[in-house]
């Protein structure tokens, strides 16, 4: 049983107000508040029942529900430039709770939870990697999150508890859980978020230089280009921020992509088919791999226990090891054996290399045991 029983959602836009609304149809849904700097927003929120109250940062209740006796979980969901702000804040007020945040950039972030957070709080770092050309809370989506991966980047400091909920609380909402380590989440979501949010906005910028006053050639837009760039409508102070914040991953993504499309002009100036056709199909295959939705069948579930000694990182070690091996963890349990001794439990679908997962964990020292998953009985 998930034991969060009230949560602050500070940053009540389309992701907060998305996670407030997954919150309240859980089946035992906790009380949401809700912090942010529009009153309108806090309002919408509130009159669609995503949050049972509302507050501005400066009224004395929000301090309330984030101080050393607040609210159970406090989930950053501002842009990732205001988040050590807010973590400054959790701080300094004492906050003794959960905090996690929804930002597509991690390492920044955790370095600041370590500089500002009191030791008695427990961070967990998370990206729901989904989104929405809309923005606001107006646009919220309980089922945003649902199919969708969500990624969490445990540290060798992070506490098992804390990930355990944080984990049990997103996958409820029908996500897919991903754990990789800060530095390679930055890197990766470089290459699949935020360079296509350039390249879209670029694509954008050379139609709109060939539209000429008239506009004619943009009113020509067809499906795909709309679909090509559909992403470049994000909110442009959302994505100053982001591209600032992974500048380096960035700039280095856009190189990369930079010497594909010379890769591309070469063959095309060379008026090589064969080489062209195969270029185009190697992107369409991968293409077509893409899973277009997740859904977990039980007899397709393995489960593995991991005995562990409760020491700080031994989640993250083991968590990060089914991800080296592009396993994907659906559930995950800690069954305590003693004080100093536990379980580690999780249930993982049928995709990555299982046998690499268990080969690295007994490198590690671990002594896995695996088996397949029965279905409950009926």
């Amino acid at each position: 049983m998930i034991r969060f029983g009230s949560v602050a959602i500070v940053g009540v836009g389309l992701i907060g107000g998305s996670f407030a609304a997954a919150l309240k149809r859980l089946p035992d849904p906790p009380s949401v508040v809700g912090i942010d700097v529009d009153q309108a927003a806090l309002a919408w929120a509130e009159s669609h029942k995503l949050i049972d109250s509302g507050s501005l940062p400066e009224e004395p209740q929000a301090d309330r529900w984030l101080s050393e006796d607040g609210l159970d979980l406090v989930v950053l969901a501002t842009p990732a430039s205001l988040v050590e702000k807010w973590l400054e804040q959790l701080g300094a007020l004492g906050y003794s709770g959960v905090v996690t945040d929804v930002a597509s950039t991690k390492s920044s972030i955790i370095a600041a939870a370590n500089r500002h957070l009191c030791s008695k709080a427990a961070f967990v770092g998370g990206h729901p990697m989904t989104g929405s050309e809309l923005s606001g809370v107006e646009a919220s989506d309980p089922d945003l999150f649902r199919g969708a991966y969500y990624v969490l980047t445990p540290t060798d400091s992070t506490d098992v508890e804390a990930y355990r909920e944080v984990h049990a609380l997103v996958s409820e909402f029908g996500c897919r859980v991903v754990s990789v380590d800060a530095v390679s989440h930055d890197q990766a979501v470089a290459i699949v978020s935020h360079v296509p949010h350039v390249t879209a906005s670029a694509l954008v910028e050379l139609a709109a230089a060939h539209a000429g006053e008239s506009g004619d050639l943009l009113r020509l837009a067809a499906g795909g280009f709309k679909d090509t760039t559909r992403i470049a409508a994000g909110s442009p102070d959302l994505w100053t921020g982001i591209c600032l914040e992974n500048a380096d991953a960035v700039l280095k993504g856009v190189e990369e992509l930079s010497d594909v499309l010379h890769g591309f002009t070469k063959i095309l100036r060379d008026r090589d088919a064969g080489e062209l056709r195969s270029w185009l199909a190697r992107a369409a295959d991968i293409r077509r791999s893409l899973p277009a939705q997740w859904v977990s069948a039980t007899e397709r579930l393995t489960e593995v226990v991991v005995p562990v000694l409760d020491r700080p990182g031994v989640v993250a070690e083991v968590t990060m090891a089914a991800s080296r091996a592009g396993c994907n963890i659906e559930g995950i349990e800690i069954d305590h054996v003693s004080e100093a001794s536990a379980n580690l439990v999780l249930v993982l679908t049928d995709e990555g290399d299982l046998e690499r997962f268990a080969s690295d964990l007994i490198g590690a020292g671990y002594t896995p045991q695996i088996r397949p998953l029965e279905p409950e009985p009926e």
